[in-house]
C-alpha cells in the first residue's frame, strides 16, 4: 500500500459541473469518499499468476448494482451513473475493484428512498499516509476542489467518508496520526465552509507495521463534534493481509449507511 512517490491527473477548475446525471437528475446529498486503498475499493482485486499483475474479477455483488439514484462524480466533474469500480478515475496509477461507496448508498436508499437522489465524489488514493493528506498539498486541494464542484449542482455535502490509516502504522506516524486527522477535519471543514461537516471515519483492522494499535487507538479517540466511527475490526481480508475483501467491503458500506442514518439523517 506505500507508494514511493504519488501521480496524480488533475481535473479542471470548478466551475463546469454538468447540472445533472444521463437523466437529468440532480443530487440531493453529496458524500465524499476520501481515505486510501480500502476506500477506493479492492474487494474482486487478485493477483494474476500469468501475468503477476493485479486484476479485478468483474464481479459485481448485488448490494453494489447501479441506479439512476446514485450518481458518481467523474474526473472532468460530470455526473454520471455510479458503478463499481467507483476510483478506478481517481485511483489510476492502481486496480481498483468493489468499494463501500455503492453498498452504503444502496443501503441508504433501501432504508430511506425519500431520501432523493444520492452523489458519490472518490477522492481516496491508495497507499497514501495522513500527511499526503494535510492541507496545501495535492490529494487535499483535489479533495476540497471535487468538493466545491459537486456542490454546484446545489446538493448539500452530507458527510465526509473517511478510511485511511493502514500506511501510518509505524512507529512514528502511528504517534502523530491524531493530531494529523483532526487538523485534517478541522481544515476540510473550514475551507468548505461547514464547520460542523458531519464525519464517518472507518477505524482500521489492518496495517503495514507494528504499531496498528496506536493508530486505531487514535482513530477511536477523536474528539470533535459530529465526528463518529465503524470498526473494520474482525472483517475478513484478502491474502495480502490489507484489504477488505467484497464480502467486507459490502458490509463496511452497510455500516457506514447505517452510521450515517442513526447519526446525521434527520
Amino acid at each position: 500500500m506505500f507508494l514511493s512517490f504519488i501521480f496524480f491527473v488533475f481535473v479542471p477548475g470548478v466551475g463546469n459541473v454538468m447540472p445533472g446525471g444521463p437523466s437529468g437528475h440532480k443530487p440531493n446529498n453529496i458524500f465524499l469518499l476520501a481515505g486510501q486503498s480500502n476506500m477506493a475499493g479492492r474487494g474482486g482485486v487478485y493477483n494474476d499468476t500469468k501475468t503477476n499483475l493485479l486484476k479485478w474479477d468483474g464481479k459485481v455483488p448485488p448490494q453494489c448494482t447501479p441506479t439512476p439514484n446514485i450518481l458518481a462524480l467523474s474526473l472532468n466533474k460530470t455526473w454520471d451513473i455510479a458503478r463499481d469500480p467507483l476510483h478506478k478515475e481517481i485511483d489510476n496509477l492502481k486496480t481498483c475493484g468493489v468499494g463501500p461507496g455503492m453498498p452504503f448508498s444502496n443501503e441508504i436508499l433501501a432504508k430511506r428512498p425519500d431520501l432523493g437522489v444520492i452523489g458519490l465524489v472518490p477522492c481516496a488514493i491508495g497507499g497514501t499516509k495522513i500527511e499526503n493528506w494535510q492541507k496545501g498539498t495535492t490529494l487535499y486541494n483535489q479533495l476540497v476542489d471535487r468538493a466545491r464542484a459537486a456542490r454546484e449542482s446545489d446538493g448539500n455535502i452530507r458527510v465526509l467518508l473517511w478510511y485511511l490509516g493502514e500506511s501510518d502504522c509505524g512507529e512514528q506516524d502511528s504517534m502523530l496520526y491524531k493530531g494529523r486527522l483532526e487538523k485534517f477535519f478541522n481544515d476540510v471543514r473550514q475551507d468548505l465552509n461547514s464547520p460542523d461537516l458531519p464525519i464517518i471515519l472507518v477505524v482500521i483492522s489492518a496495517g503495514e507495521g507494528n504499531f496498528l494499535r496506536n493508530v486505531r487507538d487514535a482513530q477511536l479517540n477523536i474528539n470533535l463534534k459530529n465526528v463518529v466511527h465503524v470498526d473494520a475490526m474482525g472483517l475478513t481480508l484478502l491474502p495480502d493481509h490489507l484489504h477488505l475483501d467484497t464480502k467486507s467491503v459490502v458490509s463496511i458500506g452497510q455500516k457506514l449507511a447505517d452510521s450515517f442514518l442513526n447519526n446525521f439523517y434527520h
